[in-house]
């Protein structure tokens, strides 16, 4: 067998030896294996999650030989779960696998304090009566949920707990921190041993970009009373002085100013997202806080007090034009601002937890580290219970994706080939796959299972869609007629191709929630096969 830091080493790279270790040590159960559980499950078991079960009371049937590939002509009659199970146990022999053969609706009825013993729960393929007793079960037990579900060409997936936290938010474009409009004394007092008007030319293209807008900012705000540029026009001023300052058309690091100049006119101070969660109540700690809650107030009271309104200092730089030693000076002095800020913070966090009883030492100095680094970058993500976006949607917001100019649902356009082609039809197909499980309550089938009854099947799918629609306070709403026979034509079908892509939506959720490294999904994922699109609506 590999050893684990070969074995994971392309995953290693993304989330680090932290995030691996909480995959490792945690404990994921799957209710129904079906492709979209089993697909879910196989990205996870590869990934080198910590143990699994599998919850599934159904035997296999000739059917799952042609969507699920974790079974096969062996399997037929025999349980669905142990198959699946002995299958992945086949891909990392790492991950502890174990089955139980029950139906997840009767489990959810009959032992609810089963789902206490689990990490995060993964429920696919169930219907909106046991979503909605299972949500209510697993945010007693703090446990985090995912719901996930393929039906034909459409899918969703939809996480839910009552707080997630992330440090480690890892956004794609993020500004540097490098604090050019606003310099602590040790980086002033550096750029200001810089002549910017220095005649060695070698000298003048090696001096940091970093020391040519500090100097240049400085300069700007003595002449304009202590403002930075602002409008467009102060902005191309701005940029004017620093092309100006080129001696000759090679110098780099004038080129890197000017490309980089946009940065100085970034406002001081923290962002509105930052200021919304340093706010939040729940900065009012006590013994019972997360450790993210403590390390927020800390932080708080770093920015109110010793930060002067900025966040701790990330302490890090980008390559630039320079000479080996100004840049390792440049370097060290943004190294030296971010430690102290760290041993700052890590000091008040220490206060902190003597003041609320807990151990001054319960809190790693890695994680308090890593806090620091991460603090521009915070995230605190909540879900609402699934029984009230059922039950009380965001009225104004499905409003608005059924009727609005950006999000209205279009009828079919038939093209060339005379193939039906849907547009932004996501919305329509959340209403739709509530609206057959609301069928299947009434007539204890989906709708379009047997082709007998697919008329009948349309009329009945027709009148429930409507009703929902009524009851969710949308009366003047209709969805297309040619929606509603595509989810009739479905018969409830789980396709490999449709299951693979929402199993593996899901189970890359699961990892961003473990690891808590990355934002997750933050409403309901619609995934539309039919015209290939996904949305992700907030109700």
């Amino acid at each position: 067998m590999a050893e684990p830091k070969v074995k994971y080493d392309r995953q290693l790279r993304i989330w680090g030896d932290q995030g691996q270790a909480a995959l490792e040590k945690s404990n994921i159960c799957l209710l129904n294996c079906g492709p979209t559980g089993s697909e879910t499950l196989k990205n996870l078991v590869l990934g080198g999650i910590g143990s699994i079960t599998v919850v599934d009371g159904s035997k296999v049937e000739a059917g799952d030989l042609g969507n699920n590939f974790l079974v096969d002509q062996s399997s037929l009659g025999q349980s669905k779960a142990k198959c699946v199970c002995s299958f992945l146990q086949e891909l990392n022999d790492a991950v502890k696998a174990k089955f139980v053969e029950e139906y997840p609706d009767t489990l959810i009825e009959t032992n609810p304090s089963f789902f206490s013993q689990f990490t995060l729960v993964v429920a696919t393929q169930l219907v909106e009566s046991s979503m909605v007793k299972l949500d209510r079960i697993c945010r007693e037990a703090n446990v985090i949920l995912i719901f996930a579900r393929s039906y034909g060409l459409t899918g969703f997936v939809r996480i839910s707990l009552k707080e997630h936290t992330v440090i480690e938010s890892k956004p794609e474009h993020f500004l540097d921190d490098l604090r050019l409009n606003n310099p602590w004394p040790e980086l002033k007092s550096f750029a200001e041993g810089f002549d910017l008007n220095v005649q060695d030319p070698v000298a003048h293209k090696h001096i940091p970009y970093v020391v040519i807008l500090v100097k240049l900012a400085d300069e700007w705000a003595k002449s304009h009373g202590g403002s930075l540029p602002s409008t467009r026009e102060e902005k191309k001023e701005f940029k004017d002085l620093l092309k100006a300052g080129m001696v000759a058309q090679d110098e780099d690091n004038y080129r890197e100013a000017i490309e980089s100049s946009f940065k100085v006119f970034a406002p001081r101070g923290i962002s509105s997202e930052l200021q919304q969660i340093l706010n939040d109540s729940s900065v009012e700690v006590d013994s019972s806080s997360s450790d993210f809650w403590v390390l927020v107030a800390a932080l708080k009271d770093f920015v109110t007090n010793e930060g002067g309104g900025e966040a701790p200092l990330e302490g890090s730089i980008p390559d630039m034009t320079s000479s080996t030693e100004q840049y390792v000076n440049l370097q060290n002095i943004y190294q030296a601002k971010a430690e102290a800020d760290f041993l700052a913070i890590e000091q008040m966090v220490r206060n902190t937890l003597k003041k609320i009883g807990r151990d001054p030492n319960s809190i790693p100095t890695a994680t308090i580290k890593s806090f620091c680094k991460n603090a521009r970058k915070l995230k605190v993500c909540r879900y609402r219970p699934i029984e009230n976006e059922f039950n009380s949607p965001n009225l104004p917001e499905l409003q608005k994706y059924l009727t609005d100019e950006d999000y209205r649902l279009s009828p079919f356009i038939v093209n060339s080939s005379n193939l039906p082609e849907l547009q932004n039809i996501a919305v329509g197909i959340y209403i739709l796959l509530r609206a057959v499980d609301r069928f299947a309550a009434n007539y204890n089938s989906f709708p379009g299972q047997f082709d007998s009854a697919m008329d009948e099947d349309i009329a009945r799918l027709k009148s429930t869609t409507i009703g929902l629609l009524n009851d969710l306070g949308c009366n003047s709403a209709a969805l297309p007629e040619d929606l509603i026979n595509e989810m009739c034509r479905f018969g409830a079908a789980e396709l490999h191709a449709v299951a693979a892509l929402v199993g593996g939506i899901a189970s890359q959720e699961v990892i961003k929630l473990i690891t808590r490294q990355f934002v997750p999904i933050s409403g309901t994922y619609i995934f539309n096969g039919i015209d290939h699109k996904s949305q992700i609506l907030f109700l």
